[in-house]
Parts: C-alpha cells; structure tokens; sequence
C-alpha cells in the first residue's frame, strides 16, 4: 500500500476560520416560525422491483424568512427536498428531471451503493439546454477548452453522463440508518446545496423497529443549515458568475468555507416546535456547507441527548452527552426526554460554538402531559469489530496557496489516489493542518483513535463522516466489502471539496 510523509509543521498553522456572510433581510425574532415537519413522500408504485420514487429538480419561489419569496434550486422545487423513507433489502429507484439550468449530479450520503449510483461527481445530469454534453463523443472534443459552459473542469473519461433524467437505484442492503441527499456536481457542490440541493432520508427495519424507540409523530427529522440572505429576502452566496455555467468561481471570502448568520431547521429560521412532556426521538443531520455545532439544551442538570446512533446506524449502547459537537455530514440520531421538564417550558436548542444569531438553533415548548410507552433498551445492536492488517494509508488534508489538497495535490477524476483492496480491513490514518471533516464514500468505517488516545465521545458505532480538528491524526478501520469501483474521500466542508479537497479511490 502506498504511503506518504508524515504531516509536519501542523502546530504552525493557525485554523483558517469560514467566512460568516451577513444578512441584510428583515430576520425574524427566534423561535417565532413553527418547524416544519417532514412527511415521508410516497412512492409512485412500490413492488417487486422495490420502491420507485420520481422528483423533478427546478427553481422555486419559496417563503423562508417571513414576508419574502426566496428564489431557490430544489428538488420537487422544495427547501429542503422531500423526506424518503427507505427498507432495508427493498431497492429504492430514484428517477431524477434536470428542469435547472445547470448541471447536477446526486448523492445518496450514507447509501452503500454501486459506483454507478453513487452520485460521483462528474457523472452528470444535464439539463435541456446543455444535452449535447451528454454526448461522450461530443464532451471529448470539447475536453480540453477550459471553462466550457456547464462542463467540469478536469476531463475524466470515466463519467457517466445524461441528458435531462437519470434512475438512481439503491439496493438498501444495509442497516436501518439516518442518511440524506444532495448535490455533488464538480467545482459547484458548496453553490448549489447552498441554493437548496438537499433532503432527508431514513431507511428503517424490523430489528429497530421493534425496539420501542420513540416513533411516529414523537421522531422527527431535524436538518440543520444556514444561510444569509440579501435585502430582497434572496440567499447570498458571493461569486462572480450567478450562472454557474462558466469555469468554477468562488470569493475568496467564503474560500475556507461559507456559513450564514441565520440557522434554518427543515428550512425554517429559528423555528419553534410543540412538545409533550414525553421522549422524542431526534435525527440531526448537519446540513450546512460548513458550520459546525456543539447543540446543548436548557434546562435542569440532568437534561441530556442520549444517543442511539451515528452515521450508520444504530449503537451497541446508548451514550449520554451534555454537548453534541457535529460536523458537515455527520449525522446523530438521539433521544430527549422532555418529561424532565415542567409543562410551559421553554427549552431552547443552543449552539455553543457560535454567538448570536448563529449560536440559537430551535426552541422547543413542553405543552402538555401524555402517556409514553416508548423505551430506550440497554442493548441496541450488535457490531462487528474491525481489526485492521497490513500497512496504513495516510491521508494528509493541506491547504497551498489557492487550493485545498489531500497528500499535496488537488482532486483529479481520473487518477486514484488510493488502492483499497476489497474485503480488506485496512487502517487509514487521516491528518489534518486544518478543521476538516472527513467524509468517505461506498462503506462505513469504525474510528479507532485520535492521536495517541482511544475514539473521542461522538466517534463511537459506524461512521462515514468524522471531524478532523487542526494537528490531528484520526486512525479508522475501513474495509469495502460492498461494491469494487470507483468511490470518493473528500473534506465535507463544501466549500474545501469545490477547491480541490478530494481523492479519487480505486477498489478492487
């Protein structure tokens, strides 16, 4: 297995910190907007192929901040997308309409998919008006001439483009876990989820099903982004080229990472939801570009998020956390128990890792009393423990003058960086200059440690995103056992991934 040198001078790098953008809109006061919650969208015909589902993407006029129609980009024209619920071992088909005027290319975050569904982000979808790029043939001649209108900015011979629509179809053999959506066009990733390419998605099966978590009205997804808006109520994302058609553009402000003053949760700022004195189940998705939370609740001592999954499903156990610190990406499915408060409280969701606006999250009002039969059982599930063999790979995350790079170079489709072997647990040794999270494509992984220590408190169960902090090494079991092909590693800071911050693997 190939190596590279170890990372040096990381205590001489300060963190680069992400640009806040600022609002000009008349914001709402917080928790004033009720939550909106999401409802599973139904399939259009369900059957022995499994569940097929058609969303179409397109621009929309949406109201977000009270009093303003906000021009967004979004599937089924919605901020965020639409809310699949998926079972395990019944293939979802996701048949997708490019009705924008840009390129796309979906990601299912979390799916353990073929490479061909995998949503890599040169295999584009093009809309209508750019439908000759779909044309290999065409796209060739045209490879070498930079900044071409809606073409990526390397060549890669390996993408696997469209015209107008593609059919995603994703096996679901894997557990019952939280995952979402998104965009994953090359160059324009950060722009266009930031537009509004996004959605919440969570495969269930019977094992969870039938552990008496809360459920039903009491299990909510929460997606939690941010956004600045301009004084007509539109989104703020400063580049030079509004179209995104031309050759990948982005201020030098937001280069290290974009991040609004107004936090949206499924799409409404500062919202507030009604609550019985009973236990919630909680899905938290990390949503933004690149702002990071540490959520605490108000509220008596004992007040608490217990844990029941991460990234990949459910934990063996529960794990109680005063402060939850989550990264682009990452995702934490947890349980509250509001019975610890009085009915009429007001228990605000806070963001400690921010002040002011952008340190408010959501406000939840205990309103009544009510009969709980959920349970939190002492044993969730079961995982297998990976002990990895064989020599390391090593992946150092850098930044260079203009770019964001992994062991010194910038992201190139067409050549891998690394050769895993299928079936095989490897370990990865992941570094960082930086604060980056770390984000891999096509299996989950196991955190082995931080430096010289054991996993930190939110690294436990099976992960596919994990926060890197400046000058430290992450160890991780890794092991692709689902699909050979091509797959991804990358910074899940968008903003970093647009700017090179990604690695091209090879499974075989």
């Amino acid at each position: 297995m190939a190596t590279t040198p170890a990372l040096s001078g990381c205590s001489a790098h300060s963190e680069l910190n992400p640009g806040q953008l600022t609002s000009t809109a008349r914001l709402p006061a917080p928790f004033t907007v009720p939550l909106p919650v999401p409802t599973p969208m139904k399939p259009s015909t369900t059957g022995a192929g499994g569940d097929r589902y058609a969303m179409t993407l397109r621009q929309a006029d949406v109201e977000i901040l009270p009093g303003y129609r906000t021009r967004i980009w979004g599937y089924d024209g919605t901020f965020p997308g639409p809310y699949l619920e998926a079972r395990q071992g019944i293939a979802t088909a996701l048949t997708l309409t490019n009705a924008l005027s840009v390129p796309i290319a979906t990601h299912l975050h979390g799916a353990l998919a073929p490479p061909t569904e995998d949503g890599f982000p040169t295999d584009l979808v093009y809309p209508a008006s750019l439908a000759d790029l779909a044309d290999p043939a065409k796209t060739a001649a045209m490879s070498d001439m930079p900044g071409m209108p809606g073409m990526p900015s390397m060549a890669d011979p390996l993408a696997r483009t469209s015209a107008l629509t593609r059919t995603y179809t994703f096996p679901m053999a894997q557990r019952a876990a939280t995952l979402w959506y998104h965009d994953h066009r090359m160059d324009f990733t950060g722009a266009q989820v930031w537009k509004g390419l996004f959605g919440p998605c969570v495969v269930r099966d019977e094992r969870e099903a039938a552990l008496g978590l809360p459920c039903g009205p009491r299990e909510i997804p929460l997606m939690i982004t941010d956004r600045a808006f301009d004084a007509d109520g539109q989104l703020i994302y400063p580049t030079s080229d509004p179209t995104l058609l031309g050759r990948p553009d982005m201020a030098k402000t937001i280069a290290a990472g974009a991040q609004g003053d107004v936090i949206l949760v499924n799409g409404a700022p500062w919202p507030h939801l009604e609550v019985a004195a009973v236990r919630y189940r909680l899905r938290f998705v990390n949503a933004s570009n690149a702002r990071r939370y540490e959520l605490t609740l108000d509220g008596p001592a004992d007040s608490a998020f217990t844990q029941v999954g991460s990234d990949g499903g459910l934990l063996t156990t529960p794990l109680t956390h005063r402060t939850l610190h989550i990264s682009p990406g990452e995702r934490f499915d947890v349980v509250v128990d509001f019975s610890r408060y009085p009915v009429g409280s007001l228990v605000t969701l806070r963001n400690t890792a921010a002040s002011g606006g952008p340190g408010q999250v959501m406000q939840f009002k205990v309103t009544s009393k009510a009969g709980d039969d959920s349970t939190i059982p002492t044993t969730l599930s079961t995982i297998e423990t990976l002990t990895p063999t064989g020599t390391p790979h090593r992946l150092v995350f850098s930044r260079g003058a203009d770019r964001w790079r992994i062991n010194g170079t910038t992201f190139d489709p067409a050549k891998p960086l690394l050769h895993p072997q299928f079936g095989a647990v490897e370990e990865w040794r992941v570094l960082s200059t930086e604060r980056h999270p770390f984000h891999l494509h096509g299996t989950q992984f196991q955190v082995l440690g931080r430096n010289t220590g054991g996993p930190g408190a939110y690294d436990h169960g099976w992960k596919d995103t994990v926060e890197l902090s400046p000058g430290t090494e992450i160890r991780l079991a890794v092991r692709f056992d689902a699909y050979r092909g091509r797959f991804l590693a990358h910074c899940h800071n968008l903003e970093h991934e647009d700017m090179g911050m990604m690695a091209t693997l090879s499974v075989s």
